[in-house]
């Protein structure tokens, strides 16, 4: 760098400390969020080279929006509903606007969303990646781009930023446990798409729960639904039922949970006496719907506070915890659906 006065630029500083532009500009106008050790390092590499600030760029880096941007799947999903309700209740009690963006689970839509909200300079966004997202550069883009970014649910584990999920495999390993210990041996899995993280870790505590007692992994047993759309649920579990003697079923949705009761039924079979049946998101209707669903809590609203309150930390203070991940825990919800004597069938 020169040290001709006014010749210094915040990235050229940016690029000589390799801390990123917005926090040199934060620590250039002193903000106290920035640690007093990085303001410090900062500003005395500034009076080195003699840097001057221009007002008019340092206002553009520190002008803030208070606007934030959620990406969900979808909006009419009663988890997803309670999420933005949750991170939405968060945001207004800390001055913040929410632009609210529904990928309806498509790829494309998903990054118009992206660009839209990093064009429009919001503070910052909370995502939950769609069913149909591979890739994930519209994401990259988001970090690179210095724009805080908080995942919830379905995650992108590359990403090093904050992540919200629930414990998913000690969800999936609580529910096939309660099976077993309703003395269910033969055990399906019907899940959605396998590469979304919140499935394949559910999936992962049912193996966990049945190797662990030694009972058989059978993998005619395990279905991956290319969506928890109900139709899916129904069929899958007829070919199921038609070709495997099973006893029990942890569906990793309540969609498909209740999806599979109307298969069985459909097959002139009693749930829970023939085939016990296990949910998972604790939606509404599992609570009126004939039998009851037993099913493992999903919280959103406090899942969508937690993003909230993450995102806008980051925002305050770009350089604490960037890879945090917070854990929400999930409760069996035990109802009509799986409860009855245990016996060796």
């Amino acid at each position: 760098m020169g040290t001709r006065k006014g010749s210094v630029t915040i990235k050229d500083i940016a690029k000589k400390t390799g801390i990123s532009i917005t926090t040199v500009s934060r620590a250039l106008s002193n903000n106290p969020h920035v640690r007093k050790e990085t303001r410090e390092l900062i500003q005395s590499i500034a009076r080195k080279y003699n840097y001057v600030p221009s007002y008019r760029a340092l206002s553009l880096k520190t002008n803030r929006t208070n606007t934030i941007g959620i990406v969900v799947p979808q909006l009419t999903h009663e988890f997803f509903s309670k999420v933005i309700r949750g991170a939405e209740r968060y945001a207004q009690d800390n001055q913040y606007k929410v632009i609210l963006c529904p990928s309806n689970d498509s790829y494309e839509r998903e990054v118009a969303h992206m660009e839209r909200l990093l064009n429009g300079r919001v503070d910052g966004i909370i995502a939950c990646i769609s069913n149909e997202t591979r890739d994930y550069s519209h994401f990259t883009r988001c970090v690179e781009q210095d724009v805080p970014l908080v995942f919830f649910d379905c995650v992108v584990e590359a990403l090093d930023v904050p992540k919200v999920v629930l414990d998913d495999f000690n969800a999936g390993y609580q529910a096939v446990k309660h099976l077993i210990d309703q003395g269910c041996k033969r055990i399906a899995y019907i899940g959605g798409p396998e590469h979304v993280s919140v499935n394949y870790q559910r999936y992962l505590g049912y193996k966990k729960a049945l190797t662990e007692v030694g009972h058989p992994l059978n993998y005619q047993t395990i279905v991956h639904c290319p969506t928890d759309h109900r139709d899916h649920g129904e069929s899958y579990t007829q070919n199921l039922i038609q070709a495997e003697n099973i006893d029990g079923i942890f569906a990793a949705t309540d969609v498909l949970a209740i999806a599979a009761i109307r298969a069985i039924k459909a097959k002139g079979l009693k749930v829970p006496d023939d085939i016990a049946v296990v949910g998972f998101s604790n939606w509404t209707i599992g609570k009126v719907y004939e039998p009851t669903l037993t099913t493992m809590s999903q919280p959103g609203a406090k899942i969508g506070g937690k993003a909230a309150q993450a995102l806008i930390q980051l925002i305050n203070d770009p350089d604490e915890n960037h890879s945090r991940r917070i854990i929400v825990e999930s409760d069996l919800l035990v109802r009509q659906s799986s409860t009855r004597l245990t016996r060796s069938r």
